[in-house]
């Protein structure tokens, strides 16, 4: 028993001073989950599946709010992710998400540069949503969703020397969450062809209790991320073109280890984020949006994003399709 007590020790004493030393943030990198979550409901027997790339640079390392001149450390992760949504009804519909993510976190000291790795299948999300049309006038509608992040992925990668890797660089959490979702969205009337929107996730976490090696319990923070949009549509060349711009606002709390607050982890941030959407066929959408920070207040000294980028392809299938299909 002694052994083990000094064995868990030395790893929690490694783990620590990483966290100090290297100021990566367990809640800024990982599997953009909440991110991607909100598809609509297009009717009833109406199928969609989306298929897109994400990559998220963090170069910006911050003490607070205030931006610190060093550009050593380097975190970029590439997910790919894919979503499945089909409409009962015009008011019920259940989403699916799923994801793949690859991680390097670069640290340059003294001329070196260290590359650290993980790749893999990330976790996933399943929702049962409700919507309700025309609640707040015509061309309106609110939906209602619920649902559990599920621990798909691996959380227990080691380095090359057999030490367990952090969480935030494990393609999975190891744990069940429990996710929320509103969103609203409203035509405007002195402008037929543009939408407001809004849409609120929130993430309840759970607990990981294999983590480093079944010696500890590991809990991110819980999470909540608010999207303020304005879209609207043109066509050009038999094209319809759809150019949007969205505000967003992510708060997460400080992670813990055996119910102990973890340093350098939690803060909030707000991004602006153009979109464009284009339909480049009948039932086929390419989606992109790029995204930059405005204002971020990190929990002690964090790589924060620098930019994130996102493109892919929505595909919208009817019945009589599905079926053509089977």
């Amino acid at each position: 028993m002694l052994k083990r007590f000094f064995a868990r020790f030395f790893i929690l004493s490694v783990f620590f001073l990483g966290q100090s030393v290297f100021s990566q943030t367990c809640c800024s990198g990982g599997v953009p989950l909440s991110n991607n979550l909100g598809l609509p409901n297009d009717g009833k027997g109406i199928l969609l599946i989306g298929l897109s790339y994400d990559y998220n640079n963090l170069n910006t390392l911050n003490a607070g709010s205030s931006k610190l001149d060093d550009d050593s450390r380097l975190r970029v992760t590439n997910s790919i992710l894919m979503s499945v949504g089909y409409s009962f009804s015009d008011r019920i519909s259940v989403e699916s998400l799923f994801t793949w993510v690859n991680q390097v976190r670069t640290i340059t000291q003294f001329g070196n540069e260290t590359d650290t790795k993980t790749t893999g299948i990330g976790d996933a999300v399943f929702l049962v949503k409700y919507a309700f049309p025309d609640i707040l006038g015509k061309r309106s509608i609110i939906s209602l969703g619920a649902g559990a992040k599920a621990p798909l992925g691996r959380s227990d990668f080691t380095t090359p020397q057999g030490i367990q890797l952090t969480a935030d660089l494990q393609p999975g959490s190891g744990a069940w969450d429990f996710v929320g979702l509103v969103s609203l969205s409203k035509g405007l009337n002195f402008r037929p062809s543009a939408t407001l929107s809004a849409n609120l996730t929130y993430r309840e976490t759970g607990a990981n209790k294999d983590y480093l090696n079944n010696t500890s319990i590991y809990e991110f923070g819980n999470e909540m991320q608010a999207n303020l949009g304005y879209t609207d549509q043109f066509s050009l060349l038999n094209t319809i073109f759809n150019p949007g711009m969205v505000f967003k606002y992510r708060k997460a709390q400080v992670d813990s280890i055996d119910n102990s607050n973890l340093p350098n982890t939690g803060g909030e941030w707000l991004f602006i984020r153009p979109e464009l959407s284009v339909n480049i066929a009948q039932n086929f959408v390419l989606v992109s949006r790029y995204e930059l920070p405005l204002y971020s207040y990190v929990d002690g000294t964090q790589l924060t994003p620098t930019n994130r980028f996102t493109i892919g392809l929505l595909w919208k299938l009817q019945k009589k399709e599905i079926g053509v299909l089977n």
